[in-house]
C-alpha cells in the first residue's frame, strides 16, 4: 500500500476559540472550517505546556512536561527521546521543515563553544530544514529587500507606516497581504511541493498569529474594538493579581514590548479599549493565516496530493488575549492552553465530524505512529487519535484535561528569591474537566474552580469548607494521573530465566 503523505500544520498561538467552525462570535477561518468539514474537529484539544519550547517539546515527543523535562524556552531537550521526525525517517520519510520548532539541543554532546548552545531555537533531531525561519525573521527580511523593501533590515518593519513605535495601530504595514512571513512560508512549501515524487512528510510552522500584533490590509482593519465575546476577566489589574500570589508576581512583569513592536512599559497599564483595539488585530492576524491555508489546500490539489495526505493543523499554546488583563501565554488559565486541532485523513470515514472529548498535544505524535506502521523507542504519555478518526469515539478515554506549567528562572533566580523557593518549587499542574478545576503549586496555595458556576475562572474555592472533599478529590486524580505516566519504557519488561518479557496494556 502507497504510504500517505503527511502535512503538520502549526500557527503559533493561536486560541482553540477562535474558528469559525468552533463556533466564534465574529472569527471566519472558511479553509480551516473546509478541513473540518473533510475531517474531525476536536473541540477540547489543549497543550501540554507552554511557552514555545515546552508547548513544543509536548507535540513533538507525546511526552508530558513531567517526562520530557523541558520547562521553559531555553531548556534543552533530552537527545534520548524519540519524536515524530526520527519515527517518520524510521519508515522512509525525510521530514522537511519550514519554519520552527523552538528545540534546545542537549548540550552534553556539544562542545561548549558550539553556537547552538547559545539559542532555544534549535532544530528538532530527524528534521531537513528546507526554510527556516525563526523568531529574528532574518531569511523573509532578505526576501522581502528582493522584493523592494529596501528598508526591511529588522523586525522595526511589522510597525505600522505612519504609526509610532510601541503605538497600538490597525494601520496597514508596509509589507502587503502577499509578503507577509505566512505568505513566505506558504510560497516556499508550495514550491518544494514541486519537486515530490514520491511520499513525503512536512511541517509548516507558521509564526503568526504570534506577536507582535500588527499586518497588512485586508486584515488589519477586518475587525472592530467591540467585536468578540466578553472578556474573561475581574473588575480590574488589581482584582485579578488579588487571585493568587503567582498572579500578583507575573502580571506586573508582563512587558508591552513582547506584543506591539516597540512599546515599553508593562501591560498592566493599558486600559481595556486598549485590549479590545489589541484583540481586533489579533483576529485579522488569524484571518491571514487562514487565507495562506487556503493557497495550501488548493496546491495540494493543484499537484494530485489532496486525496493522498493527511492534514494535520493545530498550535503550540493558546493566546489570554485580554482575557483576565493580561496577554501572552503561561500560568493556569484555559485561554493560553485551549488551542485547535482539526485532522483530515483522506481515507478516514469521518467527515465532518466534532470531538468533544478532551485530547491533548501529547496525542499528536502517537496518532501519526499510528497511521505511519512505526513503533516510538520510547513510552508515551499521548494516545493515538485513530479511533475517533476512523469510528468516531474512543474506548476508555480520558475524562479530563491535564497540563504543566513551570516558572523557574534558571539563569537568573528571579521567580525563586521572589517566592523563596527552590527551582523544582516553581512549577504547577492542572487538571480540569467539565466541571471543576483543580490547580496544583509545588511551592504556593493551591486553586479550584467551579467551571459551571464560574467559567470565567475568577472565584477560588480552594479555601472554601464546603469544597474541601472535591479539592482532595482532584488533588488525588492529578496524583494518580502523575504516577500512571511515570516513564514505563522499562518498567514493562522483565528479566527472567527464559530472558526479557514485555507486556503492555
Amino acid at each position: 500500500m502507497k504510504r500517505p503523505n503527511v502535512l503538520l500544520i502549526t500557527a503559533d498561538q493561536w486560541r482553540g476559540d477562535c474558528l469559525s467552525v468552533a463556533g466564534h462570535a465574529c472569527v471566519r477561518t472558511p479553509n480551516i472550517d473546509a478541513l473540518a468539514k473533510e475531517g474531525v474537529l476536536f473541540r477540547n484539544h489543549f497543550a501540554g505546556a507552554a511557552p514555545c519550547s515546552p508547548a513544543r517539546a509536548t507535540l513533538y515527543t507525546g511526552l508530558y512536561q513531567m517526562n520530557h523535562r523541558v520547562c521553559r524556552n531555553g531548556s534543552p531537550l533530552d537527545r534520548r527521546f524519540d519524536n515524530l521526525a526520527l519515527a517518520a525517517r524510521r519508515v522512509g520519510y525525510d521530514p522537511t521543515l519550514f519554519g520552527y520548532t523552538d528545540t534546545a539541543p542537549d548540550p552534553r554532546g556539544l562542545d561548549r563553544n558550539d553556537p547552538h548552545l547559545t539559542t532555544y531555537e534549535g532544530l528538532l533531531p530527524g528534521f531537513t530544514a528546507r526554510q527556516l525561519l525563526p523568531e529574528h525573521e532574518k531569511q523573509w527580511l532578505s526576501w522581502l529587500r528582493t522584493r523592494g523593501h529596501a528598508d526591511a533590515i529588522s523586525r522595526d518593519i511589522h510597525v505600522p507606516a505612519g504609526a509610532a513605535p510601541g503605538e497600538i495601530s490597525a494601520e496597514t504595514t508596509v509589507y502587503s497581504r502577499d509578503e507577509t512571513q505566512t505568505a513566505f512560508l506558504t510560497g516556499e512549501f508550495i514550491r518544494w511541493l514541486g519537486e515530490q515524487d514520491a511520499p513525503w512528510f512536512a511541517h509548516v510552522s507558521f509564526l503568526r498569529p504570534h506577536p507582535p500584533f500588527s499586518g497588512p490590509e485586508p486584515y488589519a482593519t477586518m475587525f472592530n474594538p467591540g467585536d468578540g465575546p466578553q472578556f474573561a476577566r475581574a473588575t480590574s489589574h488589581e482584582a485579578e493579581q488579588a487571585l493568587h500570589p503567582y498572579l500578583a508576581y507575573a502580571m506586573p512583569k508582563n512587558g508591552k514590548g513582547s506584543f506591539i513592536h516597540g512599546a515599553e512599559g508593562q501591560v498592566s497599564d493599558w486600559r481595556a479599549e486598549d485590549f479590545a483595539a489589541i484583540r481586533a488585530i489579533y483576529y485579522g492576524m488569524i484571518a491571514e493565516v487562514d487565507a495562506q491555508l487556503g493557497r495550501i489546500w488548493q496546491a495540494l490539489k493543484d499537484h494530485r496530493a489532496w486525496d493522498d495526505t493527511i492534514v494535520i493543523f493545530t498550535s503550540d499554546h493558546a493566546e489570554m488575549m485580554g482575557d483576565h488583563w493580561t496577554l501572552g501565554k503561561g500560568g493556569f488559565f484555559d485561554g493560553s492552553y485551549h488551542i485547535p486541532l482539526v485532522i483530515r485523513d483522506p481515507k478516514g470515514p469521518m467527515k465532518g465530524h466534532v470531538v468533544e472529548r478532551f485530547t491533548s498535544a501529547a496525542d499528536i505524535f502517537p496518532t501519526l505512529c499510528d497511521s505511519l506502521a512505526v513503533e516510538a523507542e520510547n513510552d508515551l504519555d499521548g494516545r493515538s487519535l485513530r479511533p475517533f478518526i476512523d469510528r468516531g469515539d474512543a474506548d476508555e478515554w480520558r475524562d479530563a484535561a491535564f497540563w504543566e506549567f513551570d516558572f523557574r528562572d534558571i539563569a537568573h533566580g528571579e521567580a525563586e528569591s521572589h517566592f523563596g523557593l527552590m527551582s523544582n518549587q516553581c512549577n504547577l499542574a492542572v487538571i480540569r474537566d467539565q466541571r471543576f478545576k483543580y490547580v496544583h503549586f509545588t511551592g504556593l496555595p493551591s486553586l479550584l474552580f467551579d467551571l459551571e458556576a464560574d467559567p470565567m475562572e475568577l472565584n477560588n474555592l480552594a479555601g472554601n469548607r464546603e469544597y474541601l472533599a472535591t479539592r482532595l478529590d482532584y488533588a488525588e486524580k492529578l496524583l494518580s494521573l502523575r504516577a500512571r505516566h511515570l516513564d514505563q519504557t522499562l518498567a514493562y519488561t522483565e528479566l527472567t530465566e527464559k530472558g526479557p518479557v514485555t507486556r503492555r496494556p
